[in-house]
């Protein structure tokens, strides 16, 4: 024990050094891991089908939405159901436009979309 503890009064810059590479690795590791998922989720277009970038735009396009996401899930018969987020979504009569332009648009129907309001 003493001669460990003799070593490491002797290394102790070198300690110090090395500690101090380890915790920056790891730090750089961890924000270029989260920088990237949240990239990732940014620019998920290559994901959506054409189906779901023409109605996010269509839906941007109408009076008080704002910004929108869908995702469409589809099954065998068509489409199953709609997930729409926007920033307009907390005003009823917005909310209103939404499920009938997105019910119209996918001819499917409103008890198959759910539209909830975006995070600000």
């Amino acid at each position: 024990m003493k001669r460990l503890t003799d070593y490491l009064k002797s290394h102790r810059k070198i300690l110090i050094i090395s500690c101090l590479l380890v915790i920056l690795i790891g730090l750089a590791f961890l924000l270029y891991g989260s920088k990237n998922k949240i990239a990732a989720a940014s620019t998920d277009d290559g994901s959506r089908s054409a189906t779901e970038i023409k109605l996010m735009r269509i839906l941007s396009e109408i009076d008080g939405v704002g910004k929108a996401e869908v995702m469409i899930t589809e099954g065998k018969e068509g489409v199953e159901g709609v997930i729409i987020v926007c920033e307009g979504a907390y005003n009823i009569m917005t909310r209103n436009d939404i499920l009938n332009a997105a019910a119209t648009a996918l001819n499917v129907d409103k008890n198959n979309i759910a539209i909830y309001a975006m995070n600000k």
